[in-house]
């Protein structure tokens, strides 16, 4: 890279709010899209929020009107299309009326079309496979132990601790509610015991009335054991669950 050149001023961040339009494929027959604006970008990656929780390591299609000079492709296009992998994702503030968390994502572009097999398996997660050399965009290859592999160990305690399950809704406002307990519980998530159909992505309330406690989750699945009864899988994203309480 010359420094001081245009490859180095191509690097830099540009902010611009450019409207862009984010598709998330969590299925081969599921996927949903939000209307958010750009933060800032370079020609190899940009910055946004969502609404919804995005895992690293998974790939989005981006739509926006990208200045032409900044691309690397399709520069007679008025809409510039592409493929980016989510670097890195941190809890923003919540939005102004519903007090819904949102959440700011750092992307890499990764070019025009995906790689071999994501359609197969748009959840399989990725992660970049080399620098990128000159013009390039960055290259990315399949995690090891596919999408399921966890992002870290932690301490995962199975006791039953009194929970509210609260569900809400794109406003905030409490759409359904239940009185239930945790399967396991740790200080990023909880398996807990429903009787609700939610949704992926959903986010919900967990209360706490012991401990006195009031965290916000996201549905990350749900599943029923062996024993038939529904679980739901929630990651806490406002706060961590203080383990010292119930230990």
């Amino acid at each position: 890279m010359t420094q001081g050149g245009k490859e180095q001023r191509q690097r830099e961040r540009v902010r611009l709010e450019l409207p862009v339009r984010v598709l998330v494929r969590e299925g081969p027959q599921e996927e949903w899209t939000e209307m958010t604006r750009v933060l800032d970008l370079t020609p190899f990656g940009a910055r946004f929020s969502l609404a919804r929780l995005v895992d690293r390591g998974r790939l989005v299609h981006l739509t926006l009107p990208m200045p032409r000079q900044l691309r690397c492709f399709d520069h007679a296009e008025d809409q510039y299309r592409l493929w980016a992998l989510v670097r890195n994702v941190i809890v923003a503030a919540p939005h102004a009326q519903t007090g819904l968390p949102r959440f700011e994502l750092g992307v890499a572009f990764v070019g025009k079309h995906p790689p071999q097999g994501f359609a197969a398996n748009p959840a399989q997660r990725y992660e970049v496979a080399a620098e990128r050399t000159g013009a390039d965009l960055w290259r990315v290859r399949e995690q090891a132990g596919g999408p399921a592999a966890p992002v870290e160990r932690e301490t995962r305690l199975s006791v039953p601790v009194d929970v509210v399950i609260e569900l809400l809704d794109e406003r905030g406002q409490v759409e359904a509610s239940e009185q239930t307990v945790t399967e396991n519980v740790s200080r990023h998530g909880a398996s807990v015991f429903t009787t609700m159909t939610v949704e992926r992505g959903r986010f919900v309330r967990v209360l706490s009335a012991r401990h006195t406690l009031k965290r916000m989750a996201v549905v990350r699945g749900c599943r029923k054991g062996p024993d038939g009864i529904p679980r739901l899988h929630l990651e806490f994203v406002d706060r961590e669950w203080p383990l010292e309480l119930i230990s």
